[in-house]
């Protein structure tokens, strides 16, 4: 493996990994357990990413509406990462699109719920002093 160039083009042969390495090195010194980054591991890291992503938008083409249109849809990952339990750990960062009215809508719902639950403990501790 130490003789293959990677990220580069070499004499024509085709790249070993597809994502830029330097970026995926930034990302992984940006850990403060992280000093020194092996070349081989940098390797390893693009080519597991390369093929988690490859893996997700597969799985989230065959099952979401992707096949009908024959796209893949960003509702498309966002079902997949709510839905499967896989692919879990991806709510946070995939969540479902909703307009913004809706959200300020549920916002402000939220706060009223809030409001009331401290009246209603104020008024409890008020009756808890008498």
């Amino acid at each position: 493996m130490a003789d293959v160039v990677v990220g580069k083009e070499k004499c024509g042969e085709q790249r070993l990994v597809s994502l830029p390495l330097s970026r995926i090195r930034v990302i992984m010194k940006s850990s403060p357990e992280v000093s020194s980054i092996n070349q081989e591991a940098l390797v390893l890291t693009a080519k597991a990413t390369e093929l988690f992503v490859q893996y997700l938008a597969t799985y989230s083409y065959k099952h979401g509406s992707g096949k009908e249109k024959k796209a893949l849809t960003y509702s498309d990952l966002s079902t997949t990462a709510e839905g499967s339990e896989t692919f879990q750990f991806l709510e946070d960062i995939l969540p479902k699109k909703i307009l913004a009215s809706k959200y300020l809508k549920m916002l402000k719902e939220k706060r009223e719920e809030d409001e009331e639950e401290e009246d209603n403990d104020n008024e409890s501790d008020d009756e808890a002093e008498s």
